[in-house]
């Protein structure tokens, strides 16, 4: 099977490009090295995973990841805009998008549940395709001319179509989205109340979903059970303040949720490699040095 190399596709050092294929040429089966936010700006066709087939046309959106096998058949005049991009490479600090549910419906529960013939895809309207492009055209530009500061405007520009795609998402009248929405609003809602007492009860009762169910989908989309994804995120918010406050090991352990400090301590060397005392020394003494820390991604 063909895979798409990245050295072929993101040749240069910078992890993001933009690629049109208007129209669509037959291309065979294939897989990715880097991942894609597809748009489809006109047209029709089938696009296919295994044994998987659903109808595209203007206005769909979805994202492929790497090793993802896929191809379109049955082309009538498809319009695509591809956004390749490295997520291994690609330095983005969401800020608080993920406390946007339609963020987590469209990079990783609708992937994960495509199978479920595509009917919880995002589908903008006619306005939201012109905005979309309008963004695309002006990260093309950015790309191509390159001039001083493009990688800068270049991830800005990026954020800003993420997040209003994500946005979008959260809007839709959808009904098979909607379903889909409650389980990302459950994600949503654990990286935004990570310091608040969480159970899985009450994550499932948000995304009206069983309690097996809910961590089915939730390992299958992150990677990681509900309460594992609930420590990474604590602990990444400890790394924060111990880069950037002077507070406390134990005042630090409670400000993110953990309500044992040695616990907190014994986690926090497990996944950083570090004691929360040596890893805060450590970044002290890299910002004199002018050097930005090693930490857990923002």
């Amino acid at each position: 099977m063909l895979t798409l190399k990245l050295k072929d596709w993101l040749p240069t050092s910078f992890p993001l490009s933009v690629v049109r294929r208007e129209p669509q040429v037959v291309f065979p089966p294939h897989k990715h090295e880097f991942s894609e936010v597809v748009i489809v700006t006109g047209g029709h066709a089938l696009h296919v995973i295994g044994r998987e087939s659903w109808q595209l046309s203007a206005g769909d959106v979805f994202v492929i990841h790497s090793g993802r096998k896929h191809e379109y058949q049955n082309l009538r005049d498809l319009r695509l805009i591809n956004i390749l991009f490295d997520p291994e490479k690609l330095t983005l600090h969401l800020a608080d998008l993920p406390s946007v549910p339609g963020y987590h419906a469209l990079f990783a529960l609708e992937p994960v549940l495509r199978r479920h013939r595509f009917k919880s895809r995002l589908r903008l309207s006619l306005s939201e395709l012109a905005t979309i492009q309008s963004q695309v055209d002006d990260l093309e530009s950015e790309l191509v001319e390159r001039a001083p500061g493009f990688g800068f405007q270049s991830l800005a520009l990026f954020m800003q179509m993420i997040g209003y795609l994500s946005r979008c998402y959260s809007h839709t009248k959808n009904t098979d989205s909607k379903a889909l929405l409650r389980c990302a609003k459950a994600i949503a809602h654990l990286e935004s109340h990570f310091a608040e007492p969480l159970n899985l009860d009450q994550l499932a009762d948000i995304a009206r979903m069983s309690k097996r169910s809910f961590i089915r989908l939730f390992q299958a989309a992150t990677g990681s059970p509900p309460i594992a994804r609930l420590i990474q995120i604590r602990l990444r918010e400890a790394a924060k303040m111990l880069r950037q406050t002077e507070a406390t090991i134990t005042e630090v352990a409670y400000k993110v949720g953990f309500n044992d400090s040695n616990y907190f301590t014994r986690q926090f060397r497990m996944v950083i490699g570090l004691s929360p005392q040596k890893y805060r020394a450590h970044s002290q003494s890299n910002r004199k040095a002018g050097q930005r820390p090693a930490a857990m991604a923002d």
